[in-house]
C-alpha cells in the first residue's frame, strides 16, 4: 500500500471514528474481562494498516490498561507458590521478547492467514476458559514443579508477545497449575506479567519501526476513557453476559477474516 493511500485513509473521518470506537470498546472489554484485540486488530486492518503493524499498534495502544490494572492490584502482588518473582518476570520477559521477535519477522501475508485462527483460538479460550480453570483448580495441592511452571509461563509469554488475545485466560490457567488459589493474587500476577511482557514486546515493535504512532495517538485518548468506563460498567453487568458477548464478537470477527 502506498504512502499516499495510507495518508488518505488516515484523513478519512469515518476510518478515524471507527478506530477510535474500536479503541474505546476494546479498552472497556479489557477492563471488564479481556478481548480488546478482537476489536482493535480488525479495525486497524480495515484502516489500511498492514496486519503485522496493526497487531503491534493495537497492542501498543492498549498497553496503558495493563499498567493501570497492575497498579490497581499492587497490594495483592506477590510471588507465586513455586516460582520466585525474579525468575517469573525474567522468564516472561524473555518469552514476550521472543514472541515479539517472531511477530516482526512474520510476513504480512503469513500473519494475515493466521489472524482468523488466532482470533478463533482466543475466542475458544474465553468460551471454555472458566471450565478449564475449574477443572484445574479442583486439586490445588497438585501444583506443577518449578521447572514445568517456568516452561509453561515461557510458552504463554511467547504467545503473548506474538498475539495478546486471550493472554489473561492462559496466564490464569498457568497460575492455577502452579498452585495459586487466591483470586486477587492471581489477578495481580496476571496483570503484572501481562504488563511486563507487553511493555518489553512494545519496545521491540517500536525499535523495529512496526508501530504506527499516529494511530496510537488516535487510539490512546479513547483507550483511557474506555478503560475507565469499562471498569465502572463491568460492576453492573453479569460476568457470564460479558463473557459470552466477547465470545460472540470473537466468532463474528473470526468469520469475517476467514472470508
Amino acid at each position: 500500500m502506498t504512502l499516499f493511500r495510507i495518508k488518505l485513509m488516515f484523513n478519512d473521518g469515518f476510518t478515524l471514528a471507527l478506530v477510535a470506537l474500536a479503541a474505546f470498546f476494546g479498552a472497556a472489554l479489557n477492563a471488564a474481562a479481556g478481548g480488546g484485540s478482537f476489536l482493535t486488530l480488525p479495525a486497524l486492518i480495515y484502516a489500511g494498516i498492514a496486519p503485522v503493524a496493526a497487531n503491534a499498534t493495537g497492542t501498543t495502544a492498549l498497553l496503558p490498561g495493563y499498567l493501570a490494572s497492575t497498579w490497581g492490584f499492587r497490594e495483592d502482588l506477590g510471588p507465586p507458590r513455586s516460582v520466585g518473582m525474579t525468575a517469573l518476570m525474567l522468564t516472561c520477559l524473555v518469552g514476550g521478547g521472543i514472541g515479539a521477535g517472531l511477530l516482526i519477522t512474520t510476513s504480512n501475508h503469513a500473519f494475515r492467514a493466521l489472524v482468523p485462527w488466532l482470533l478463533l483460538f482466543a475466542t475458544a479460550l474465553f468460551a471454555f476458559g472458566p471450565t478449564l480453570l475449574r477443572r484445574i483448580g479442583r486439586h490445588p495441592e497438585q501444583h506443577a514443579p518449578r521447572l514445568q511452571a517456568l516452561v509453561g509461563l515461557f510458552v504463554v509469554s511467547v504467545y503473548g508477545g506474538y498475539f495478546n488475545g486471550g493472554l489473561g485466560v492462559l496466564l490464569l490457567a498457568m497460575l492455577t497449575l502452579i498452585g495459586e488459589t487466591h483470586l486477587n493474587r492471581m489477578n495481580a500476577l496476571k496483570n503484572a506479567i501481562s504488563a511486563v511482557l507487553t511493555l518489553f514486546a512494545v519496545g521491540i515493535y517500536a525499535a523495529a519501526g512496526t508501530v504506527q504512532w499516529r494511530w496510537v495517538a488516535v487510539m490512546l485518548p479513547a483507550v483511557l476513557v474506555g478503560g475507565y468506563v469499562g471498569a465502572r460498567v463491568a460492576r453492573r453487568i453479569p460476568r457470564e453476559v460479558m463473557r459470552w458477548s466477547i465470545v460472540l464478537i470473537g466468532l463474528v470477527m473470526s468469520a469475517l477474516f476467514f472470508r
